[in-house]
């Protein structure tokens, strides 16, 4: 029987076209990393701060996706709770926060909420509701009962193209304290085109802990000093602001004149690794759970294992104190 590390280095040749490019890049970089670089590479389990589970029961879970239409990876690639369990025991994930899928359920957070309690040492769950709503503090001291720490504003993405501009709108003032009172995070899916509106709204909540997935989708391929990430940077001032790295900015860190070098440890420079948290968008991004791992550490041993230990473990039990051991 294979190991798990050997089981890795099997499926590359069928990791998806952005993953295995990314190997191939930092492999003719790195034929024969010394060993100093090796032991770089952080081999402790990891925590997941964004992986999705779609069910297999559409009649228990209905479908109702924001933006009217599912999503084609939900659709094409679903991953059930189970499923997600065993890709985490796979990997060597010890922990995640599920996070809703918007484009599936919509504001019906049932299947995360009754994934974490089917497994509440091991997960927590980041739900949605309609911040404009009237009852939207009913919502969320309702899904906050069920075990789930987080919430998700989801302003942009793969069923809405364009930005919406209600992120900071006076009526979703009332939500925000009621996050704020129950010490939840709050993740921002969005585009670089609202950062000035998650800026304002980082410093009237300054107690809520905001997360930008993706970290905000930054243009990197500029290199640097990545002046196309300026608004990424700015930030950073904002203490209450952390970044979420996922697949896309590990791939995205790689075009035209970026490194992950000369990219990653600027970041830390700017906001600490502290405020630094892997997510794998898994199965959301493509690859199974290992390779977006494996890719996640790569891309980062450039790092000091200490701020790796942050990235990987440390930050998200700051983020979901649910989390810690």
């Amino acid at each position: 029987m294979l190991c798990v590390a050997d089981r890795r280095r099997a499926a590359l040749p069928c990791q998806p076209i952005a993953v295995r490019k990314t190997v191939a890049i930092t492999s003719r970089r790195n034929p024969r990393l010394p060993p100093m670089l090796k032991n770089r590479i952080m081999r402790t389990a990891a925590i997941d701060i964004h992986p999705h589970i779609i069910s297999s029961d559409a009649a228990r879970y209905p479908l109702a996706p924001l933006g009217g239409h599912q999503s084609d990876w939900s659709r094409t690639r679903p991953v059930t709770l189970e499923q997600l369990v065993a890709a985490m025991d796979t990997a060597g994930v010890e922990k995640a926060a599920i996070v809703q899928a918007s484009t599936c359920y919509g504001h019906d957070n049932s299947y995360v909420a009754d994934a974490v309690a089917a497994y509440p040492k091991r997960f927590t769950g980041v739900f949605s509701v309609d911040m404009l709503a009237p009852d939207a503090c009913e919502c969320i001291h309702r899904w906050h009962a069920r075990g789930l720490t987080g919430m998700r504003l989801f302003t942009f993405g793969s069923t809405m193209s364009e930005q919406a501009n209600w992120l900071d709108d006076p009526k979703s003032y009332p939500a925000w304290e009621c996050a704020s009172d129950l010490g939840l995070s709050m993740c921002l899916q969005m585009s670089a085109k609202a950062i000035p509106q998650a800026a304002r709204m980082a410093q009237r909540f300054p107690n809520v802990r905001i997360i930008l997935d993706h970290c905000a989708r930054p243009a990197l391929g500029d290199g640097p000093p990545y002046n196309g990430a300026a608004g990424m940077f700015a930030l950073a001032c904002h203490s209450n602001v952390y970044l979420k790295l996922t697949p896309r900015i590990f791939i995205e860190c790689r075009h035209g004149d970026a490194t992950p070098e000369s990219f990653f440890p600027r970041l830390v420079s700017a906001f600490g690794a502290s405020r630094l948290a892997w997510g794998s968008n898994y199965p959301s991004s493509e690859g199974d759970l290992p390779q977006l791992l494996a890719l996640a550490r790569q891309t980062l041993m450039c790092l000091p294992i200490a701020d790796q230990e942050w990235i990987f473990v440390k930050t998200a039990q700051v983020l979901y104190p649910a989390l810690s051991d």
